[in-house]
C-alpha cells in the first residue's frame, strides 16, 4: 500500500486602486496569486511550521510577528505550567516565575567561588607579581638554569660581575 498526500497553502489578492486616494497605485501590485505545495507523507510537526512560516512571509508577515505567534501556541494561559517547562528546558530558557531562584543561585556561587579563591591564595600564595621576568627564564630547564646561577657566581668570586 502506498501513501501519496500533500499540503497546499494558497494565498489570493486583488487591488484596485481609488483614484483620490493618498496611496500611490505603484506600491501596490493588481494581483498576487502565491501557490505553495510540499508533498506532506513524510512532514514532522517542525517542517509543517517551517512550511506555514514561509508561506506568512509570502503573505507579508514580519519574521518577528511569525515567532511571537508560534511563541504564543505554547506560553498561553490555556496550556498546561508542565508542558511550559519541558519546552523550556529543551531550549534552555527561563520563566519569570524562576528567576529570582537563579538569582539566588548565582549570587550562592560567586560566594562559593570567592571563598574558593581566597583559600587558594591563602594556601598556595597568588601568581608571580613579576610575569615578565618569570616568562623570561621559563624557556630554560632547571639544570641550564642552575648553570646560569653557578657561571654568575663564579663570576662574582672572579670580580667580573
Amino acid at each position: 500500500m502506498t501513501y501519496e498526500a500533500e499540503v497546499q497553502f494558497k494565498f489570493d489578492a486583488t487591488y484596485t486602486h481609488t483614484y483620490g486616494s493618498f496611496l500611490d497605485a505603484d506600491d501596490f501590485i493588481p494581483e498576487e496569486h502565491y501557490l505553495i505545495t510540499a508533498p506532506a507523507a513524510d512532514l514532522n510537526c517542525k517542517q509543517y511550521f517551517k512550511l506555514f512560516e514561509k508561506f506568512m512571509l509570502c503573505v507579508g508577515m514580519d519574521p518577528k510577528s511569525i515567532r511571537s505567534g508560534a511563541m504564543s501556541l505554547v506560553f498561553n494561559e490555556y496550556v498546561n505550567e508542565e508542558e511550559q517547562r519541558k519546552v523550556c528546558k529543551e531550549y534552555e530558557l527561563t520563566m519569570d516565575e524562576d528567576l529570582e531562584k537563579k538569582y539566588q543561585d548565582f549570587k550562592e556561587r560567586d560566594a562559593q567561588w570567592a571563598k574558593m579563591n581566597a583559600h587558594y591564595e591563602k594556601n598556595f600564595g597568588s601568581e608571580p607579581k613579576d610575569w615578565g621576568r618569570f616568562q623570561r627564564f621559563a624557556i630554560y630547564s632547571d639544570d641550564q638554569l642552575n648553570e646560569m646561577i653557578d657561571a654568575y657566581e663564579q663570576s662574582k668570586i672572579d670580580g667580573v660581575a
